[in-house]
């Protein structure tokens, strides 16, 4: 990338970022990532101050006005470091390098804001964190403590902070597993798997280990996907599916899912579901999406019908680009702080109700108990609504009708209130997640308008994103940016796999067929079997990272041929065989109807 050189000031205005346009006016001397930063870096004999990010992240806000406005600390920034400021959603090459390194280097989970030290010449970690206060507090140095001590061991020391940095560098290739001959793939990975979320598990509140709690979706569907796999066998692991279905029936009820509006925002501070961080994720909610349709059509329950439909209509309603793709995030803060649109008093809640609906929602959801968040009342469930319908005499259809009705009048206000601001980036691979989870809405719940939206946001990334045969990462605008990763290739093909389960149109399974062909070509290792998370002509960074596992999206590269239950495109598979049909082979056993004209491919 290559970026104008403007002396002693910021140089984010014309980036098209909204994470990065919300740091144009620091007085901070941020560059974006380009050769031009790098190469003033080398000049400069500067180490590179890199803060990566996204514009919904509430830690990052935090810092922002902590520090980055902060003209002392800008001052410092901008006398001993060059400042490059990287929005993950962008370039999540760069993300995923350097929070793999800051994971190895701390020996604990990074996050955003990452805070990465870099050494000028060849853009080695030698130190770094998340976030950092202004002033030293819960165990964590001030952040000016920490740019004068990191710029002065570099100063000092520049050959030891390179040696540390190529340590890093050097680690990083001993983390890909030992390639073997036998490329045999076996049920035993998937069953230590099942065991080892069995020992996780939050028995009481569902979920996977203690605070801060996330979905966890790809944990959920892959012990639901076990219990399935065992259904008709004579021992059915029921212990399996009952894992997978007390945590999404817990997330439901807590504060994980927006109960008025629709949609799950991305974690929960607390252990139990009730307070999250108030971003949400479109990547999330389509996976999500997804897990509900496929634990509704398992179990029949309407606890999953009814919070996939309510994610769906979120998305299709406050999502969705003209267009028909889908935006990226909407931020956890807003005017009045983070959360601020989604909080009630009981005030509020009792000017818009009636007295009958009042004592239904009141005590349902909360509001006749102790504030929850800062004060106000953050909406959680409090008790199941088969119970609730019993004790009032009630069907519960019923039960929910009049709930629904009441959530559409808190809605309709909600809406009058400064809604939290929206990152409008089309990003493929999250747009592909969302294809994927509204097909499979479709087919859950049999409403046609979800197969609909699936469909209208495909021919979107057909129509602007894939040119000459190179997908596009994405788009803010009329302005796409940089060629596609491996996560924008496969997600996108397995979604039309699922699209073509609600919508069969033969071009696009032509379209899945050529997206895996530039895949096994531009990110296969022909020598292993695996998979590159960038093409062969991406820009060259410390690391060529491979997917190895699953964090908040699922990795690009991975296996489901000892179980072919799980749904998903086998990558690996794909790449050892050198063959695009051993996926379109699991899409011959999804839907016989389609059967007929896969083989004709042949």
């Amino acid at each position: 990338m290559v970026c104008a050189i403007v002396p002693r000031m910021n140089r984010l205005t014309d980036e098209t970022s909204l994470y990065l346009q919300q740091h144009k006016d620091n007085p901070v001397d941020w560059w974006p990532w380009c050769d031009e930063a790098l190469a003033e870096a080398r000049a400069s004999k500067k180490p590179i101050l890199l803060s990566i990010g996204y514009s919904a992240c509430h830690w990052c806000h935090v810092m922002a006005h902590e520090s980055f406005e902060n003209a002392k600390v800008a001052d410092l920034m901008n006398r001993l470091f060059v400042n490059i400021k990287v929005d993950r959603e962008q370039r999540p090459d760069i993300d995923k390098v350097y929070q793999t390194a800051h994971q190895l280097m701390a020996q604990r989970p990074g996050g955003w804001p990452l805070t990465m030290f870099l050494t000028p010449d060849e853009q080695l970690p030698f130190f770094g964190g998340t976030y950092f206060p202004p002033e030293a507090r819960h165990g964590l140095p001030s952040f000016a403590e920490v740019l004068e001590k990191v710029a002065g061991f570099h100063a000092d020391n520049p050959d030891e902070a390179a040696r540390q940095g190529a340590a890093v560098q050097d680690v990083f290739a001993k983390l890909e597993p030992e390639q073997k001959g036998d490329t045999t793939i076996d049920a035993a990975p998937a069953m230590q798997l099942r065991h080892l979320l069995e020992q996780q598990l939050d028995s009481k509140h569902g979920g996977f280990g203690r605070a801060p709690k996330f979905p966890q979706t790809g944990a959920l569907l892959r012990m639901l996907n076990h219990w399935r796999g065992t259904a008709e066998s004579a021992e059915p692991d029921l212990h399996a599916l009952l894992i997978s279905a007390l945590s999404q029936t817990r997330m439901i009820a807590g504060g994980l899912f927006d109960q008025v509006g629709g949609g799950f925002f991305r974690y929960c501070v607390d252990a139990d579901w009730q307070i999250p961080h108030f971003e949400k994720m479109l990547y999330d909610n389509g996976q999500l999406m997804s897990l509900l349709a496929a634990s509704a059509l398992a179990t029949g329950d309407a606890v999953f019908s009814h919070a996939l439909s309510a994610t769906a209509d979120w998305l299709l309603r406050d999502m969705r680009h003209p267009d028909g793709a889908f935006f990226a995030t909407l931020d956890a803060d807003s005017e009045g702080g983070e959360g601020a649109y989604y909080v009630w008093t009981p005030d509020e809640v009792a000017a818009l109700l009636d007295e009958q609906d009042a004592e239904l929602f009141v005590p349902l959801f909360g509001l006749s108990e102790p504030a929850n968040f800062e004060g106000k009342w953050h909406l959680t469930q409090r008790e199941p609504l088969e119970d609730l319908a019993q004790t009032r005499g009630m069907a519960v259809t019923a039960l929910r009708e009049q709930l629904d009705r009441i959530r559409q009048t808190l809605s309709e206000a909600r809406q009058s209130r400064c809604a939290p601001g929206r990152d409008e980036k089309i990003l493929t691979s999250w747009n592909a997640l969302a294809i994927k989870g509204l097909a499979n809405a479709a087919r859950a719940t049999g409403t046609p308008v979800y197969a609909d939206a699936a469909l209208a946001a495909t021919q979107f990334i057909h129509t602007h994103l894939w040119r000459d045969g190179v997908l596009a990462s994405g788009c803010q605008g009329d302005e796409t940016f940089g060629d596609g990763y491996l996560d924008d290739y496969a997600f996108m093909a397995d979604a039309l796999l699922s699209l073509l389960e609600v919508r069969f149109e033969v071009s696009w399974l032509h379209w899945a067929i050529e997206l895996t062909d530039t895949l096994l070509e531009r990110f296969g290792d022909r020598d292993t079997g695996a998979l590159f998370f960038t093409a062969d002509n991406a820009e060259s960074l410390i690391y060529r990272t491979r997917p190895i596992a699953d964090d908040a999206t699922p990795a690009g590269q991975r296996d489901c041929g000892a179980c072919a239950d799980s749904p998903g495109l086998c990558t690996r598979r794909i790449a050892l065989s050198g063959s695009r049909r051993a996926h379109l082979a699991v899409f011959t056993q999804r839907r016989d109807r389609v059967c007929t004209s896969t083989r004709e491919l042949d």
